[in-house]
């Protein structure tokens, strides 16, 4: 049975920014390297989008974007909930709800 550990160690998103630290550390000291990893990763996600996404995939891209520009408060919340950050996201347990009372 998986802990609330092991969820966020298997999170998705911590598993890209991971990967993401990772690139950071191969462009080393040099400049606007956090520009470029983003770009690198941004481009894969593009194409997969593309690839994955149906016709309407240029919608669910700008989707995101229309809500980072517009609602960038509505996006830290998503982005916080997807890294597992919130008990939205991450029920008590029996255990926990059991100490609090």
């Amino acid at each position: 049975m998986k802990n609330r550990t092991d969820e966020l160690v298997e999170n998705p998103l911590r598993k890209v920014e991971a990967f993401y630290d990772e690139l950071l550390a191969h462009y080393g000291p040099g400049k606007d390297r956090e520009i470029r990893a983003a770009a690198k990763l941004l481009l894969v996600a593009l194409e997969k989008f593309r690839r994955h996404g149906g016709q309407e995939w240029m919608s669910l891209v700008t989707e995101y974007i229309t809500m980072i520009r517009e609602n960038p408060e509505k996006f830290d919340l998503m982005m916080k909930y997807q890294r597992g950050q919130s008990e939205l996201c991450f029920p008590p347990t029996a255990e926990e709800v059991a100490r609090n009372k």
